[in-house]
């Protein structure tokens, strides 16, 4: 049996994994779906990068997981990569959600297309948060209405430091066990960065014909990625069945 522990991305907490959780209990999985401090059920707690790093590795040792498929959706990448070096032989493969990826030395902001200073000065205009989502955002993400209600009026704020605080590696991220999501409405292709992972012999690339919350817009086929990647083979994209993106 594997333990898939499910991060979501910035201002989502574990509710994020409700269409995707029961398809991995199904098959015969463990399912830990985990809300990050500061977000959603534990709004008010302050929260720095490491914090978010911590919360992961206190949970897979908390329950005693082993087998452990570490999924990082987003934002929550950045905490999880960190985190699945810390879990030693606790962990068997990590999934990237169409997420960033941490640097030693750098934060979330480091890279922000708007340049560091004007993704910074936002959350300091915001009172220390990253404002949540609006329905704006979530154009052209292959989401039906209903889909976007839910994920907008889940949405909370992001605390600011943890977007901001660098990130802590003591080995080279390359040599994770690691399988990278690529959600192609959401950019073509991978950052440069990732790009540079894919050419090693560890990581390696699932495409999804999807936005950037593949949780919601086509919970099936990511879960049928998560899957594959607990049995640690290498899988083509498949397209999503008609109809899956509505439900």
């Amino acid at each position: 049996m594997t333990d898939f522990v499910l991060v979501a991305g910035a201002w989502l907490g574990a509710w994020a994994w409700d269409g995707v959780v029961p398809r991995l209990s199904a098959a015969g999985h463990g399912a830990h779906p985990l809300t990050l401090s500061g977000l959603a059920d534990k709004q008010g707690v302050s929260a720095g990068q490491q914090t978010h790093v911590r919360d992961i590795v206190d949970e897979v040792e908390r329950l005693d997981l082993r087998n452990v498929v570490l999924v990082g959706h987003s934002y929550s990448g950045i905490p999880a990569g960190q985190a699945a070096e810390r879990i030693g032989d606790r962990l068997s493969h990590v999934v990237f959600v169409d997420s960033d990826v941490p640097a030693d030395g750098e934060s979330f902001a480091s890279n922000w297309w708007q340049g560091q200073e004007k993704f910074e000065a936002s959350i300091a205009g915001n009172g220390g948060f990253w404002a949540p989502l609006t329905a704006a955002d979530c154009e052209g993400q292959g989401l039906t209405d209903e889909q976007v209600a839910r994920l907008v009026g889940g949405s909370t704020p992001h605390p600011g430091a943890s977007l901001t605080e660098p990130a802590v590696l003591t080995r080279p991220l390359g040599e994770l066990p690691a399988t990278y999501i690529k959600c192609l409405l959401d950019g073509p292709e991978p950052t440069d960065g990732v790009a540079r992972l894919l050419t090693g012999g560890n990581w390696r690339l699932v495409e999804m014909n999807t936005g950037h919350w593949p949780m919601f817009s086509q919970p099936d086929e990511l879960a049928r990625i998560l899957l594959a990647a607990a049995e640690n083979q290498p899988r083509a994209s498949v397209p999503p069945r008609p109809g899956e993106g509505a439900r």
